[in-house]
């Protein structure tokens, strides 16, 4: 095996950016789609929900160990790894709302992460969500 067909070697950066680009054509598509079936023509008025979205993306990457080690904390028998990447990544943007951003009530954070899982977890999504955050939020919630 070539050093170029190695597990370990990196990719041409023509490749890294065509992949960069097809990650973006995605997240276009499911904006068009969602566009789509709102019967929007116009984006314009979503760029609020992209700064908001991308603000959550990034408070949660700039906090991510503090997270996860909240999340590991509370969660009784659970590693992290093993969770669902849906689960395990519902609880990291709800957490960071509870613990990060003051505009949000508690009550929300915790419900919207519920209603989430329950679109896109599994039938157990929501109680094991509901939990975790119920005892993150009693436990670690600063007082603003």
């Amino acid at each position: 095996m070539s050093g170029a067909d190695s597990p370990g070697a990196e990719r041409p950066a023509g490749r890294r950016s065509a992949g960069k680009r097809r990650k973006a054509r995605e997240v276009a598509l499911q904006f068009l789609y969602q566009l789509d079936l709102n019967g929007d023509d116009d984006p314009i008025p979503h760029d609020e929900t992209r700064a908001f979205a991308d603000a959550l993306v990034r408070g949660v990457k700039g906090n991510q160990a503090k997270i996860d080690h909240a999340i590991s904390q509370f969660a009784e028998h659970w590693d992290l790894e093993r969770m669902a990447v849906v689960d395990r990544n519902i609880l990291r943007l709800a957490v960071y709302e509870l613990l990060w951003t003051a505009e949000v009530p508690p009550k929300v954070a915790i419900n919207e992460a519920i209603e989430i899982a329950k679109k896109f977890g599994t039938k157990e999504s929501s109680r094991f969500i509901n939990g975790l955050l119920d005892r993150i939020h009693k436990e670690l919630r600063p007082t603003f």
